[in-house]
């Protein structure tokens, strides 16, 4: 670097001579590479996007948006009577919502056996349609020809004939029964056939002993008993004979309707019930190889719509009236709390229980689903009756209505009986009554037992109690009647035969002649006649009325 720097003409710091290729506008081009550059497409993110002012796509001729699903607004009035038919196969509208005809079914199918209302629908939400497969459906092109025909020839599962239990991958498989000792299962078509002779007590409790604390099970909630279930209840019975269902949420308000349906489309009998378990037997004749066979629904179908549960002005009351009731349900205690899912078999006993007290009840179901609570109100306005009024703040709130009645029966009424002069009440016939009054209407009838209608009567006739002629009657002239029948029924009572016996010493004892009341009696076997001569004897006395055994006595010793 020193000696460059010692150099004459030398500067380190100046400027790079000029580049005479690039002022020349003559000079050559370079040369081409030997490999083309290969050309790639341009990515869509660098397409331009269409401008706005294209005109846009009719949604209404896109096949997509023609197609109905849950998120439309469909809605279609219909009527009784058939709305959609597919040949032999066909949608109908009845008494029991829609239903589904196929050929060759043992009756009309339905999504819920159980908690379909008892109205009909106003309208439906989608259009009618069968929620089954199609009864012959071509084979889609894969590409591939279809598989040959398996030669194993794999035997139905017949319950007559089981396979050995000690055969390698087999189940426990429980044989038809139970017999009596010498008796075998016989096939059978009819329901009393496949379940034969009635169950003893020891076989119910060795049926249902070892599925008290078993974990199969059906379990049936809010939607019911529904269509798909009858087959699971038969692939259960496949391998035994009980079937245990356990019931939780909405249906369980009414449980009679619950079982009443499943023994009704399941073809079995109900032998236990707990709260909300039911043990569904079989039969002794069953066979899985002949059981019926159902369908499978694909899809669960749109609910239809149904009248409005809540009224303005619900029948017996004005819509002012209607009003005052809901405010002053705001500041009422609920009853109960129902909790999700659970076992309501009380309910309808509690709520006419609450009725008898107060002609408004809330019950508070918070942390339910919405369609839980209002299918509750639906249930209890069928079963107790009762009006419903509002199911705001989560709580159903329920009117008694006008035309409610007591469950509780006043006392024992009976009118129109005449007392004779001495006051014991005569001329009563079978049906205690006078002949005079015979004839009258009696406005107030009260249903008892006979065998409390025969006691009064033998009270009345035995002077032991005083039937009144007039109901509305003052406190001094009630008085007057008790004091009267008082002195009466003290003389009767004490009017008892006597019988003196004289003793060698001097001494004289006495003896009541009659039969003691034994209370064993009101409950001894035997019937209606003997109960009630056993609890009221007649008193027949030889000494006069007025006068008492101590007078007999006070003359023998005189007499002496």
């Amino acid at each position: 670097m020193a000696i460059f720097a010692t150099l004459p003409g030398l500067n380190l710091f100046s400027s790079p001579p000029s580049n005479p290729r690039i002022n020349d506008p003559h000079t050559s081009k370079p040369p081409s590479p030997p490999i083309p550059i290969p050309k790639y497409p341009k990515s869509q993110k660098s397409l331009k996007v269409p401008p706005q002012s294209e005109k846009p796509h009719d949604k209404s001729k896109t096949p997509a948006f023609k197609s109905v699903h849950r998120r439309t607004k469909y809605y279609k009035p219909v009527s009784d009577g058939v709305i959609s038919s597919d040949g032999d196969r066909s949608v109908v509208i009845g008494e029991s919502g829609v239903s589904y005809l196929l050929p060759g079914a043992p009756f009309e199918f339905q999504f819920s056996y159980s908690e379909t209302p008892k109205v009909k629908p106003l309208g439906i939400r989608e259009p009618a349609f069968l929620p089954f497969a199609p009864p012959t459906m071509p084979r889609p092109w894969t590409g591939k020809a279809p598989l040959k025909k398996s030669k194993k020839n794999i035997p139905l599962f017949d319950s007559f004939n089981p396979p050995p239990p000690g055969s390698k991958g087999v189940k426990h498989v429980e044989m038809p029964g139970p017999f009596p000792l010498g008796r075998f299962p016989k096939e059978g078509r009819s329901r009393q056939e496949i379940l034969g002779e009635p169950l003893t007590k020891a076989e119910i409790r060795m049926l249902v002993k070892p599925h008290l604390s078993h974990n199969r099970q059906v379990n049936l909630g809010r939607d019911g008993l529904t269509h798909n279930m009858l087959e699971l209840v038969h692939a259960h019975w496949k391998r035994q004979r009980i079937c245990k269902v356990r019931c939780r949420g909405v249906p369980t308000v009414d449980m009679d309707n619950v079982c009443h349906h499943i023994e009704e489309k399941t073809g079995g009998k109900i032998i236990h019930r707990v709260g909300g378990v039911v043990y569904l037997f079989r039969g002794r004749n069953y066979n899985y190889r002949t059981r019926p066979q159902y369908p499978t629904m694909l899809w669960k179908p749109a609910t239809p719509v149904y009248p409005k549960l809540i009224q303005e002005a619900p029948e017996g009351l004005t819509k002012l009236e209607a009003d005052d009731m809901r405010m002053k349900g705001k500041t009422l205690l609920p009853i109960c709390k129902l909790a999700k899912n659970g076992v309501y078999i009380n309910l309808v006993k509690d709520v006419k229980d609450a009725f008898e007290g107060s002609p408004l009840v809330k019950i508070d179901c918070q942390g339910m689903h919405a369609s839980d609570y209002k299918k509750i109100g639906a249930k209890l306005k069928e079963l107790v009756p009762c009006v419903l009024l509002s199911f705001d703040d989560e709580q159903i709130l329920i009117w008694r209505g006008d035309d409610w009645k007591s469950m509780y029966p006043e006392a024992p009424f009976v009118s129109n009986i005449h007392p004779s002069g001495n006051g014991i009440a005569s001329g009563l016939d079978s049906s205690g009554m006078s002949g005079d009054e015979r004839h009258r209407p009696v406005t107030n009838t009260v249903i008892t037992s006979p065998r409390v209608m025969a006691l009064w009567k033998r009270a009345i006739g035995s002077s032991k109690a005083l039937l009144l002629d007039e109901i509305e009657l003052g406190p001094d002239a009630l008085l007057e009647k008790v004091e009267e029948f008082e002195g009466m029924s003290q003389a009767t009572e004490h009017s008892y035969p006597a019988l003196i016996l004289s003793s060698g010493d001097g001494a004289s004892s006495s003896e009541v002649d009659g039969d003691d009341y034994d209370e064993d009696d009101l409950y001894g076997e035997g019937d209606e006649e003997d109960y009630v001569s056993a609890s009221f004897e007649e008193v027949e006395s030889s000494i006069p009325l007025g006068s008492l055994p101590v007078d007999s006595i006070a003359e023998g010793f005189s007499g002496e």
